[in-house]
């Protein structure tokens, strides 16, 4: 369900470091907006779901925001940033020199010019071919064994340029870990995320 483009549920916008995924450790500004019928169990962000929650901001109020920091790459997430159609917030940030990245999962039609898309599918709600194929890196959260088998048969949608990471799911990471390093040995192609960003306590 897209929704007008002209303003935008904000549950939170910070600058930080990116802590997970191919832009780790890069400096962005990052722009979370509410809504989300995906619905993972594990969210550990389950106070984004309800968009009504979350204050309309105009797409000029959001990007005079993001301008006050240094850095020129900024990153949509969520909740699910695709259930809105993004082509006026990624035009307005690009014209202030932003590089546009989005991570989403895939369930809800591509919108916006992005730079780079990180694609985590869930199997909560059934990812979209199209989203698959223009992905830049492939992100699966790993929860149980049956996850690895899941992951190959996104791997095999994704175009051969496509990054591929295995990231455990924050509260099982120390028991999935040694699994996910044994994989990634035996199956080169994948790499491990981590979401260092909770390791160095910060947002």
């Amino acid at each position: 369900m897209q929704e007008s483009t002209q303003t935008l549920p904000i549950m939170e916008a910070f600058y930080t470091l990116q802590g997970e995924g191919y832009y780790q450790g890069h400096a962005a500004y990052f722009i979370r907006l509410g809504g989300c019928e995906v619905g993972c169990h594990w969210c550990d962000v389950k106070e984004s779901w309800d968009a009504a929650k979350h204050p309309q901001r105009n797409i000029a109020e959001i990007v005079t925001a993001a301008c006050q920091y240094p850095a020129r790459l900024a990153v949509i997430t969520g909740g699910e940033p695709l259930q809105y159609d993004l082509t006026n917030l990624t035009t307005a940030l690009q014209t202030q020199g932003f590089q546009t990245n989005i991570e989403t999962s895939g369930a809800f039609p591509l919108s916006g010019s992005w730079n780079w898309i990180c694609f985590s599918p869930k199997k909560f709600k059934t990812p979209l071919q199209e989203v698959a194929t223009a992905a830049h890196e492939l992100k699966v959260i790993i929860y149980n064994q049956s996850d690895f088998a899941w992951a190959e048969q996104y791997a095999a949608l994704v175009s051969p340029a496509c990054k591929l990471y295995l990231q455990p799911e924050w509260s099982k990471a120390k028991q999935l870990l040694p699994q996910m390093i044994d994989y990634a040995k035996q199956n080169p192609k994948w790499r491990v995320s981590l979401q260092v960003h909770k390791f160095m306590d910060i947002p």
